[in-house]
C-alpha cells in the first residue's frame, strides 16, 4: 500500500511541475524543489548548464520562454523507483516529456521532446525534487533534430 501511495505522491509532484510550468508561475517552484536542488539541463548540441535551486531555475525557464506566444508543458510517461538505497524517504524515477511551443515571431510551432532524470527526498511526509537531470531526445524548428537516448 505504501508503494501505491507514494507512488501517487510522486507523480502528482510531476503533474504539479508540468501544471506550473504550463502557467509559467515561477514562484511556485519552491513548492516542488528542495532549496539546494540541482538541475542539469543537457540540450545536446545546444549545450549544457546546471542550476542550483528553484528560483534560479525559474529565471532560466521563463526566460527561454519569453520567445513563444503559446508554451505547454505535457508529461509523456513516468517511472518510479522506490526505497532507493533501502531508504525508504529517497527515490528516483523517470519522466518522459514534450513541451508544445509556438514562436511569437512568425507563428511557427515546434515541439521538443526530452527525458528527466530525478532523485526524490522525503521531507516531512512530503516528496520534493531532490536532484534532476534533462536531456533533450528530440526537436523540431525547421529541421528535426534527433539525439541519442542516455546510456544510463
Amino acid at each position: 500500500m505504501r508503494d501505491m501511495i507514494d507512488s501517487v505522491a510522486l507523480g502528482r509532484l510531476h503533474a504539479a511541475y508540468a501544471d506550473t510550468c504550463s502557467r509559467q508561475v515561477w514562484s511556485e517552484l519552491h513548492d516542488h524543489f528542495l532549496p539546494d536542488t540541482l538541475v542539469v539541463v543537457d540540450l545536446q548540441n545546444l549545450g549544457s548548464r546546471t542550476f542550483q535551486g528553484p528560483q534560479v531555475l525559474g529565471e532560466f525557464i521563463g526566460g527561454s520562454l519569453e520567445q513563444f506566444e503559446f508554451f505547454q508543458f505535457v508529461v509523456l510517461n513516468s517511472h518510479f523507483m522506490l526505497r532507493t538505497d533501502g531508504d525508504p524517504d529517497r527515490a528516483t524515477g523517470r519522466m518522459w516529456m514534450s513541451e508544445l511551443r509556438q514562436f511569437a515571431s512568425n507563428g511557427r510551432w515546434s515541439v521538443i521532446h526530452g527525458l528527466y532524470r530525478d532523485e526524490y527526498q522525503r521531507v516531512d511526509g512530503r516528496w520534493w525534487f531532490a536532484h534532476r537531470r534533462y536531456q533533450s531526445l528530440a526537436r523540431t524548428n525547421r529541421d528535426v533534430e534527433i539525439f541519442p537516448l542516455p546510456a544510463d
